[in-house]
């Protein structure tokens, strides 16, 4: 009856009430951001956090704000883009849980948000990329294989350094 189950299949069940709409729709944000602000916009802001507010009566549904990082030159010029960027994100998401906007400065010496350039990482080893191709062999997806894939690359380089 009690026995060892699989940390995949627990996990879920133990966070997905506490973290499933808030992280959820903040990664589909990250996402879709393109989608919502325009290629230019994109490239300069970035959403970075999402605060829930519940009403202090219980039928009223709970709201949300949206904290988006940006210079502060940007933060005036997007102010006046405030209802345009949240009338976006309700039609894009629906059900219209962002009230609010916030615009969060970045600092003035700190890389523009898309155009940072990575730090260069070594190569994977043949032996961890024997391996990692070994975890992943028995992911039939194409695409979710590939995102594993990288996803594994990215934590054997951290790794290294």
């Amino acid at each position: 009856m009690y026995g060892l189950k699989l940390l995949s299949e627990a996990i879920p069940k133990v966070t997905g009430k506490v973290f499933s709409r808030k992280y959820t729709m903040l990664g589909r944000l990250v996402t879709r951001w393109n989608d919502v602000v325009g290629e230019e916009l994109a490239n300069k802001t970035q959403p970075v956090k999402i605060r829930y507010f519940k009403s202090k009566k219980s039928k009223e549904k709970p709201t949300a704000s949206l904290d988006i990082a940006c210079s502060s030159a940007e933060a005036t010029a997007l102010h006046y883009q405030k209802d345009l960027i949240l009338e976006r994100i309700n039609q894009i998401f629906g059900d219209s849980w962002i009230t609010a906007i916030r615009f969060v400065p970045i600092a003035a010496n700190a890389d523009t948000l898309k155009n940072r350039r990575p730090t260069p990482s070594k190569p994977l080893t043949s032996e961890e990329k024997e391996h990692l191709s070994t975890v992943l062999e028995n992911i039939n997806d194409p695409d979710l294989q590939e995102k594993l894939e990288s996803l594994g690359t990215a934590i054997l380089q951290d790794k290294q350094s």
